[in-house]
């Protein structure tokens, strides 16, 4: 399918694939890095079944490693959306950007909290609650439980800045050094390895830039397993007192 959409590509096409992302970008990478990316062909690629909320499938169906396969490669551009709607925008933003593109969905039904006015905008992230003690940094439906989340902290007397990353590559730099030099702690949540996922892509550039303290929310260098999707998110510390426990972590870290 890849190598396919490919020769549609060289003659005019643009075409999308999509299947569940252990498939694409997970069987085909090499395909994908070869005659995609290195030829900087047209292709959109849309990875299904992402994430630990896929839930009674299993470890082998839940894509926890395609963030990092797809944003190592030169010349792609990969995108997050965190509902529907802005599902709907990062799709008509790929026709328009020239070259390989990668965007990932889930599978369970997730809360749709942004609309039409929402902004979007490739290489762009959005502030959807100010904040100055920390900025939490998410990317895909996890946004929705960052926000819950930094509701439960106001009344604690934490003010979150939460931060839409829809855009992993290219990365809204600019953005992410705003938020480190204002808030001083950043925590990062996704439904993915926190290895090479959305936590690395702003830890690299802060590190070069401006470092703060910062812990990761995602899947902690293991397989999943098969269950319902709200016990997975709560297993691996991915739901609300997850990320609230993240930021009570870094705001201790931030203090000395």
């Amino acid at each position: 399918m890849a190598t396919v959409a490919v020769g549609l590509a060289l003659q005019g096409k643009i075409p999308f694939i999509s299947t569940y992302a252990v498939f694409c970008p997970g069987r085909n990478w090499d395909q994908i890095r070869i005659s995609g990316c290195y030829n900087n062909t047209n292709v959109k690629y849309a990875g299904a079944h992402s994430g630990i909320s896929v839930g009674p499938d299993g470890a082998t169906h839940q894509a926890m490693e395609d963030i990092a396969l797809t944003r190592v490669l030169p010349r792609m551009t990969v995108l997050v959306p965190c509902d529907m709607e802005e599902t709907r925008k990062v799709v008509q933003a790929a026709v328009k950007i020239e070259g390989p593109v990668y965007f990932r969905f889930s599978r369970d039904a997730t809360p749709m909290f942004t609309t039409e006015k929402t902004p979007f905008k490739v290489g762009k992230a959005q502030v959807f609650r100010d904040g100055e003690d920390v900025a939490i940094i998410a990317a895909g439906p996890i946004v929705h439980t960052a926000l819950v989340a930094a509701d439960h902290l106001i009344e604690k007397g934490i003010s979150c800045r939460v931060i839409n990353c829809p855009s992993i590559k290219p990365l809204d730099e600019r953005t992410m050094e705003k938020a480190a030099r204002e808030c001083g702690a950043v925590v990062t949540c996704e439904e993915h390895q926190v290895m090479g996922g959305v936590g690395s892509a702003i830890a690299e550039f802060l590190a070069s830039n401006y470092p703060v303290p910062m812990v990761f929310v995602g899947m902690p260098d293991c397989f999943g397993e098969s269950g319902e999707p709200k016990q997975l998110l709560k297993k691996y510390h991915m739901d609300v007192e997850g990320i609230i426990a993240a930021v009570s972590k870094v705001l201790k870290r931030k203090k000395s």
